[in-house]
């Protein structure tokens, strides 16, 4: 049944139109047919020709290896048998002859860019600069730690640099090697700045190790350095050893009353300091600082001592500033920031006349007290001594301070001396003030207080007619009673007033007398142009009658 249901639907299809598909491609064509197999190209070699004829002679480099013929003398010319001869690239040399000496110059500038080609690092263009002159600054430029080989090697040998500054740039320990051989072969460094370089008492110990072999560094300055006593140990042993250092900066280094003691030591040797900086530490023992000024004043080439920000106290430490001042060529003592006061300046007072050559003592910041201060001041009006700059800053001074300071300065010996100081405190000496014209303008406004005009009075007039009335001093009762006479009421606290600023003699009655006279004087002053009214004449008296005769006298 199926099978003729599907007949019926293929009957039923009618074919409407139908497409002829046209075949456009061709047959493949053999390969004899193909057009490019008719082009004749015909290559034609002229060498080989002449080659056949003898007249030509390729070598072994344009001939073809098929056309060489295998023979005991062409085996030379072949190209995979004869090769050219090689030259030697220096073996024999670099084998049987030592390796050449590359000189360079004492200025170390080629040295530095051959030795950073070599470490592979990046030179600085400034320092490679600066070799060629007397100062090498390199503070705050943050120097690779691989870069202080370089430098040291260049600086090794360079006759121009004096001055190296290296401030903040922390140094390891291998650079610190680096630059303590360095200091050992250069002979021509001065200065050398390691402020804030960090390196530590290991650091220090390796440049100390060196130090002592140079005899040309006078100037080493390691504020900063967080050496601590064990570095101070170091340092010391190395001006023990041979080091000829003259101005040493040890500031902000957490020392001791340990390293003052280590530093005493080295004095025992070799005590030829001029300049020591010792501030900012934690040296708190009067009796360290005692022993290190006896050894300091000892040496006739010290000039500046530095002991700020230490917290020092006590007249012991007094008494070794006294005795550092004994030295002749002492020049500067800086003790701001610490505890002084007392005794203690008395003593630095004392020592001032033996300081011939003192020019600055910076006392800036202490608990002085305003006698202190003045008992320092005091000492300047001594031609012997010799100070120049007396800095007091944030010291409170009173009025007779800055009196004194004014009469200093007068002094033609003082034309040029500086003095600072801090606060002045006027409670304790105020200055003398002259209360007679107070007084005087105090009656001029009593008189005038009145709410009337008639009721209002001139004091000055009242003044004048009282002295006009009795010129001769008065007691204070009467000079109550007359001012209040004439229309000016003033109190018994003022009429006191009047007597303490114009007292008169003094009587053996203890009677208070005001003086008339100095009282007009000062309101003449006060008032020029005040006079009294001029007075009215007075009225002719009748004449007196003549005295009667004997005769009228006899008459009832």
């Amino acid at each position: 049944m199926t099978d003729s249901s599907t007949s019926s639907k293929k009957s039923s299809v009618e074919v409407v139109y139908k497409k002829v598909v046209e075949d456009e491609s061709s047959e493949e064509v053999p390969m004899e047919d193909w057009s490019s197999l008719e082009l004749d190209f015909v290559y034609y070699n002229f060498k080989r020709d002449l080659h056949e004829q003898g007249l030509y002679d390729p070598g072994s480099e344009d001939i073809c290896a098929k056309y060489i013929c295998m023979s005991d003398s062409s085996v030379l010319r072949h190209v995979y048998y004869n090769y050219p001869a090689v030259k030697d690239p220096g073996i024999l040399e670099a084998l049987e002859q030592p390796e050449p000496v590359v000189t360079y110059a004492d200025d170390g500038q080629d040295l530095y860019l051959a030795v950073c080609r070599i470490m592979h690092i990046c030179p600085i263009r400034i320092f490679h600069k600066s070799l060629l002159s007397k100062t090498i600054d390199l503070k705050y430029y943050g120097i690779y730690p691989k870069g202080f080989r370089a430098m040291a090697i260049a600086l090794s040998r360079n006759t121009f640099v004096k001055t190296l500054d290296l401030t903040d740039n922390w140094i390891p320990h291998d650079g610190c090697l680096h630059l303590g051989e360095m200091i050992k072969e250069n002979d021509s460094l001065v200065e050398i700045d390691f402020t804030g370089c960090r390196i530590g008492p290991r650091g220090t110990q390796i440049l100390a190790h060196y130090l002592r072999f140079n005899r040309t560094l006078l100037k080493l300055n390691l504020s900063g350095n967080e050496m601590e006593d064990t570095g101070a140990e170091f340092l010391s042993s190395a001006l023990r050893l041979g080091s000829r250092l003259v101005d040493v900066n040890l500031s902000r280094n957490k020392l001791s009353a340990k390293a003052v003691y280590s530093l005493c030591e080295a004095f025992e040797v070799y005590n030829r300091l001029t300049h020591l900086n010792l501030s900012w530490n934690m040296i708190l023992s009067p009796k360290a600082v005692f022993t290190l000024c006896n050894y300091l004043a000892e040496n006739k080439s010290f000039s500046e001592f530095d002991l700020s920000w230490n917290s020092i106290a006590g007249s012991r430490v007094g008494q070794a500033i006294q005795t550092l001042l004994s030295n002749n060529k002492i020049n500067r003592v800086i003790l701001n920031h610490n505890r002084l006061s007392g005794e203690a300046v008395k003593f630095i007072g004392l020592g001032l006349i033996k300081a011939k050559k003192l020019e600055t003592l910076d006392l800036s910041f202490n608990p002085l007290t305003s006698s202190d201060a003045f008992n320092l001041l005091v000492r300047l009006k001594d031609r012997r001594v010799k100070l120049k700059n007396l800095l007091l800053d944030n010291v409170i001074v009173e009025t007779k301070f800055i009196q004194t300071l004014k009469e200093i300065q007068r002094m033609k010996s003082r034309q040029k001396t500086l003095v600072t100081h801090g606060y002045v405190n006027p409670s304790h000496s105020p200055m003398p003030t002259d209360i007679r014209p107070l007084l005087l303008r105090r009656a001029e406004a009593v008189g005038q207080a009145a709410k009337k005009k008639s009721h209002r009075v001139d004091a000055a007039l009242v003044f004048m007619q009282m002295y006009k009335m009795n010129p001769e001093p008065i007691n204070i009762k009467e000079f109550s009673r007359l001012s209040l006479m004439l229309g000016l009421h003033l109190g018994d606290p003022f009429v006191d007033e009047m007597y303490d600023a114009f007292p008169g003699p003094k009587s053996g009655k203890l009677v208070k007398l005001i003086d008339m006279a100095q009282v007009m004087e000062f309101v003449k002053r006060l008032y020029p142009d005040r006079r009294l009214p001029a007075t009215p004449p007075s009225a002719s008296a009748p004449p007196t009658p003549p005295p009667p005769s004997k005769a009228q006298a006899k008459s009832p």
